[in-house]
């Protein structure tokens, strides 16, 4: 057994000795193995044959026909000159076949890796392109897939350093559904103007730049953005994309007609070829506040650049201070529920904007678009409307923003005034620190009343505390008091008394993961895993006291926040999926950049949950018409309400957005209002 085994592995050598000789040698040992097998067959099908050849020389000339035919070389019968010539000319033939059918292979293999390497172009008008790959991916295919749910043909085109089957995979691994859009991946580096080319930035209605992800992500979001305004692009869409513009034009405008919104931006491309991008609307996103402004100059006229850390640091407070004010986002800024829009006022000329707050049964009305795209939120109530200018309301769809006068369905009689509040210190509490600490240490300054503490728990070095000093200073008079401790630790977390704090913060803090598993290689530990532990602490200390804890969390990945083990209705802001949803509505949207930066900052108009008894006696029923119409002499906009007894029951948390304004809602001294309104 061992002889054949080590025979067999003989064999096997000289078999690859062989194959790795020159073409020559391997010609010669193909046909002598040929040969070999060829002859002696042809002999035994002449031999048995039903009438073999009598004589040597009859079967001689059998044997030669039979092996011409097999071997396609003719066997032919003659002259040897006569025999020469025809074996030559089928050796010509075969040559020729064989050279003809391997360059048609070979070209079909090559258009068939182009194809499956994603280096082919990408001919669409109106479609979106996402540049990059990250976790944010997936959120933005899904929200701008729920977008294009009422266009016929809409396409989304992905380019990034990454394998286009690859990416393939992983996007319908995680999302099942596209609906009438079609997802388009492509490989290339999206630095590179001529790579972008690929996707036809010029002749799409927006482009998405995703940060990688990586320490250097906002160097590479402004390089991208660069490379979009390059003239190398505009040369390679000439090229590229003129006929494929063409042939598209009445494709593209027969998507517009369908939905009007999307008509400037559909057609664009198409006159602006060869001009860089033309007047697409570019989004992107950076992590570092520093960096926006480069950014910003490198996106162009057309650009949107959103701040990352101070968005969700902003968000952080903003919530921290309302309760409930991340369900009222999530609604506001997903594709799935109520909207903003902005629809033509031509109606409403000449009146004022108090008047259109009761003007729609089925929208609620928050503000005005200027002619000169200026948004102005929450405007003065006797602020008149004028023919140019368009209504922003939060609606279902641009369709359902219907003109019908609620003025009948409003109760004058039901209207409560609210008692003046006077400010209070109130007791802070922040768990963890990272790079956006800083930024929610002065969000928090900055609307703190005199008096207000701040307690700081973290695994950090005295330059924290250094640093939170320096912030707080900057903004207003808040005292910062610095715990060096580990906020994944139960002992830590009893001994704070957290029941007692006003409002809770949990960031995600690198600093809780062991430091052995910091160099353990390219695959890093979550940095939420430190979160969900002191989530889970804070949920024993709940039960275990019977108290609720004021908390607002951030977490990076959406899929950690189903993990979470918090009560029904908590805050959680998603970093992540935060930007992922912004990025799409500004994309659909750009006026909404201006919308959502003065709601995220301290100044002008933001969005509140206030107390149902500053608009309406309590536990009577009331119209939503009667709220809005109260929250019009505080001016103030109504969007909403939220019922305590409700807060803890999914999906919604006892959040109601846009209800209609005949539909009657008993709220009572524990339930919100949600408006639109100044501090």
């Amino acid at each position: 057994m061992q002889y054949l085994a080590s025979m067999w592995r003989r064999l096997q050598y000289r078999f690859d000795n062989l194959v790795s000789r020159s073409t020559s040698a391997l010609i010669g040992w193909l046909l002598l193995i040929c040969l070999a097998a060829v002859v002696p067959t042809s002999v035994l099908l002449v031999q048995t044959g039903r009438r073999p050849p009598a004589t040597l020389t009859e079967q001689a000339v059998a044997v030669w026909v039979s092996v011409g035919q097999t071997l396609k070389i003719g066997g032919a019968v003659g002259p040897p000159l006569y025999v020469l010539a025809s074996v030559l000319l089928a050796l010509v033939a075969l040559l020729f076949v064989s050279t003809l059918v391997s360059l048609i292979t070979t070209g079909i293999n090559r258009r068939i890796m182009r194809l499956r390497l994603g280096h082919s172009t990408v001919l669409e008008v109106g479609h979106t392109v996402v540049l990059g790959w990250s976790d944010q991916i997936f959120p933005v295919v899904s929200e701008l897939v729920s977008a294009n749910s009422n266009r016929p043909r809409a396409a989304i085109a992905l380019l990034a350093p990454k394998d286009k089957v690859e990416m393939e995979d992983e996007i319908s691994a995680r999302i099942t559904t596209t609906g009438t859009t079609t997802i388009v991946c492509r490989n290339g580096c999206t630095t590179d103007p001529a790579v972008l080319a690929r996707v036809s930035p010029h002749t799409a209605k927006a482009v998405l730049v995703l940060a990688p992800g990586t320490d250097d992500g906002d160097a590479h979001v402004v390089k991208t953005l660069l490379a979009l305004n390059a003239p190398a692009l505009g040369a390679a869409a000439e090229q590229s994309a003129a006929r494929p513009a063409i042939r598209k034009r009445d494709e593209s405008r027969e998507d517009a007609d369908t939905d009007p919104k999307r008509h400037a931006a559909a057609g664009a491309g198409i006159s602006e070829v060869g001009a860089g991008i033309g007047t697409a609307v570019v989004v992107a996103a950076v992590r570092d506040t520093r960096n926006r402004l480069t950014a910003t100059l490198a996106a162009g006229p057309h650009g949107r650049v959103l701040a990352v850390d101070d968005i969700v640091a902003r968000l952080l407070v903003q919530t921290a201070r309302q309760p409930g004010l991340s369900l009222v986002y999530q609604e506001l800024l997903d594709f799935a529920g109520d909207e903003f829009y902005a629809v033509p006022a031509d109606a409403l000329a000449g009146r004022t904007f108090g008047d259109a707050l009761l003007a729609f049964l089925t929208s609620s009305v928050v503000g005005l678009l200027r002619a000169d795209d200026e948004v102005v939120l929450n405007p003065d109530a006797e602020t008149t409307i004028t023919a140019d200018d368009r209504i922003i309301v939060v609606t279902r769809d641009d369709d359902t923003a219907v003109l019908e006068d609620a003025t009948p369905y409003v109760d004058a009689d039901a209207f409560a005034t609210a008692a003046p509040r006077a400010p209070r210190p109130e007791r802070l509490l922040l768990l963890g620190w990272n790079r956006r600490a800083p930024l929610v240490v002065g969000q928090l300054a900055s609307y703190a009343s005199a008096g207000t503490t701040l307690d700081i728990v973290a695994l950090e070095d005295g330059e924290t505390m250094s640093v939170a000093h320096e912030v707080a200073a900057e903004q207003g008079p808040i005292e910062v008091r610095l715990h060096c401790a580990d906020i994944t630790d139960p002992v830590v977390l009893d001994a704070l008394d957290v029941p007692s704090y006003d409002s809770v913060i949990v960031i995600a803090d690198p600093g809780t993961v062991a430091a052995e598993h910091l160099d353990s290689g390219p695959v890093r530990p979550d940095v939420d895993d430190g979160t969900l532990v002191t989530l889970l602490h804070l949920r024993a200390i709940e039960e275990r006291t019977g108290q609720e804890i004021a908390l607002t969390t951030e977490m990076s990945d959406d899929r950690n926040r189903l993990l979470a083990p918090a009560r029904e209705g908590a805050d959680f802001i998603v970093s992540g999926r935060l930007i992922s949803l912004l990025m799409c509505q500004i994309s659909e949207s750009p006026y909404l950049a201006v919308l959502f930066d003065e709601l995220f900052t301290s100044e002008g108009s933001e969005l509140y949950l206030r107390p149902a008894t500053d608009y309406v006696r309590p536990g009577g029923e009331v119209t939503f018409a009667t709220v809005v119409a109260s929250a019009r002499r505080r001016k103030e906009c109504a969007v909403g309400y939220r019922l305590r007894a409700q807060s803890a029951q999914s999906p919604m948390y006892g959040v109601r957005l846009n209800p209609d304004k005949r539909e009657p809602v008993r709220l009572t001294a524990e339930d919100w209002v949600i408006v639109v309104a100044e501090d």
